[in-house]
């Protein structure tokens, strides 16, 4: 009898999962809340609870060939960089191709996942599920012998407010990045972006155009590259090479950290425009405007915040700035609400994951997590290969 597996979540890590699980003669069911796949990519005017939200102008910062699954290339028509509709519209490509769509139930939220009474011996899980159609709502457990969570990390925004003193005197408005949608509303108004991650640069960039000013406040700085390198070719293409890596094992990490830093300060001089890392790995942000949008002044860059007051903000260089809006871009906390917090256990959001996948205290490996890495690069690969091992650890 074919081994069932429930897969939470039908974006890119669970449609992936799907592909894997038939492939190794798995019987797997892909639980969706929303009323279609993508994920992440499934853009909504509104932000939805417990679903990832993203902007309307997001592009991505990979290029297709870069991002696209092993086995299902991007059509030659797409650009290099995409919109996420152009994600999207290649998900639906991807399921409709492998005949992935018949294994999803959508509108079907998972409630809880609990180890059945003998899992030390039978590794089983208990799924408890709601269905929401025709605005019928019904509930009831299944019980399958392996689960696959995909719910992603971008549901749960991270707004550590109590290290802003003063906020909650601001009479300006406040949001996380999460509920931007589009730069309408600021137009004409003075808005401070916290944060430096890929968010808060294409946000900031957006607001450029049509707010009066725009102060990106950062406390640790981030290397900044271009999509586009030498040749024209995509940065990916270029830096995400076999060779690369092979040399840069190589080398001490103090040079390869030295060579990198290099490389990513080419473009221009980050000291420059007060964006100089302090921690010199970092994770670099991918934005073509953001430096001369600094240039020109229409984004201003501070360090960290000290204080707020009913209507400015005041930095840790001593200078202050009068604001009416302020969003914060400071990512989010990996959730699971459906899981007991023993089996996952979350320590200042890092997990406890062998290969950051599986639970390392469970008696038996039948659940699994995809996607909670940030590689230097795509995540469709990535999850890709950890779907592949998975399915095979269960099989």
């Amino acid at each position: 009898m074919a081994v069932k597996v429930a897969i939470i979540g039908a974006g890119c890590s669970g449609l992936a999962a799907i592909k894997c699980c038939l492939e190794e003669g798995l019987d797997p069911t892909c639980f969706e809340k929303s009323d279609d796949i993508g994920g992440l990519w499934k853009y909504s005017e509104t932000v939805e609870e417990g679903r990832a939200s993203i902007y309307q102008s997001v592009f991505t910062n990979t290029s297709k060939e870069m991002m696209c699954y092993s086995d299902f290339p991007m059509p030659e028509d797409f650009p290099v960089y995409l919109h996420h509709s152009k994600i999207l519209e290649y998900l639906h490509l991807y399921a409709e191709h492998f005949n992935l769509l018949k294994y999803i139930q959508l509108q079907t939220e998972v409630c809880s996942v609990k180890q059945s009474e003998d899992f030390t011996t039978s590794g089983q899980w208990n799924v408890e599920i709601e269905t929401h159609d025709n605005e019928n709502v019904k509930r009831k457990v299944m019980i399958f012998n392996a689960v696959i969570v995909c719910n992603g990390h971008y549901n749960d925004p991270y707004m550590p407010l109590n290290g802003f003193p003063g906020i909650e005197h601001f009479k300006g408005n406040y949001i996380h990045s999460r509920f931007y949608k589009t730069s309408e509303k600021y137009h004409g108004k003075t808005v401070l972006v916290v944060g430096t991650g890929n968010s808060a640069g294409d946000i900031s960039v957006e607001l450029s155009h049509s707010a009066k000013q725009v102060y990106l406040s950062t406390r640790h700085g981030s290397w900044v590259v271009s999509r586009i390198s030498h040749g024209g070719f995509p940065i990916d293409m270029t830096m995400s090479r076999r060779c690369v890596v092979w040399i840069k094992n190589l080398l001490p990490n103090i040079l390869a950290a030295k060579i990198s830093e290099s490389i990513m300060s080419g473009w221009f001089d980050h000291s420059n425009l007060g964006l100089e890392p302090k921690f010199r790995l970092k994770h670099p942000v991918v934005n073509d405007y953001l430096p001369s949008q600094i240039l020109q002044g229409s984004i201003k860059v501070k360090p960290g915040i000290t204080s707020f007051s009913e209507t400015s903000v005041t930095f840790e260089d001593g200078t202050m700035a009068e604001v009416n809006e302020v969003i914060f871009a400071t990512g989010y906390s990996s959730k699971f609400p459906f899981l007991d917090i023993k089996l996952i256990k979350l320590n200042d959001n890092d997990v406890s994951l062998y290969k950051y996948v599986f639970p390392i205290h469970l008696e038996k490996p039948t659940i699994a997590f995809l996607g909670l890495v940030q590689p230097l690069g795509p995540i469709m690969p990535t999850v890709e290969l950890q779907a592949r091992w998975v399915a095979r650890v269960f099989k």
